[in-house]
This record gives structure tokens, sequence and C-alpha cells, in this order.
């Protein structure tokens, strides 16, 4: 019993490490930045209202998966976010107006 225990958080660890939701709301923005330029996205920035699912679609337009592995994982991750970010709308919400999007590339002399 205590070994499913186990490995039923372990899983549920592993799902939220890479959910766009809390790639985009709970870690600092240089970090969301990072992690989307790591994958090449072509996105420049992304909204904080619904950010997870805004994070998961700059994930699906970035440079090609030559695996093709992560698509289905991706888009499994859009439902997760999806809830997830309803669930932290007043945040967000409160986040976007007073911060605004979330700049993926940094361009000097602006956002």
């Amino acid at each position: 019993m205590r070994v499913s225990i186990t490995v039923a958080l372990g899983v549920c660890a592993l799902l939220l490490s890479g959910c766009g939701t809390v790639n985009s709301v709970i870690r600092k923005d240089g970090d969301t930045a990072r992690e989307l330029r790591l994958i090449k996205t072509y996105c420049q920035s992304i909204p904080r209202v619904y950010s997870g699912v805004a994070f998961d679609f700059c994930s699906l337009h970035a440079a090609p998966d030559p695996t093709g592995i992560l698509i289905p994982l991706v888009l499994l991750d859009i439902a997760v976010s999806g809830i997830a970010d309803t669930v932290v709308l007043p945040y967000t919400i409160y986040r976007q107006v007073s911060d605004g999007n979330i700049s993926i590339y940094w361009r000097p002399g602006g956002a």
C-alpha cells in the first residue's frame, strides 16, 4: 500500500514539473522565458491569463521535435493546464493588469 502511494506521488510530481501552469504561474518570469527559449519557440510573449495553455501552445509553436514524443504529452497538458489556469484565474488577472505579458525574448529599449 505504501509503495503505491509513493509511486502515485512520484508520478504526480513528474507530471506537474512539465505542466504549463506550473511553469508560467509559479516560476519566475525569467525561468519561464528561458524554458521557452530552450525549445526554440516562435512566440514573442505569453499572456498571464491562461498562461499555462499559452505556454503549451508556444511549446507546439516551436522548432519541430524530431522524435514526435512530446506532441501527445503537450496536448494532454493543454487540458490539464486549462483546468489549473481556471483555478488560478483571479491571481493571473491581477498579475496581467499589474505586470502585463511574460516576454519571451528581451529586446533593448522595450519589453
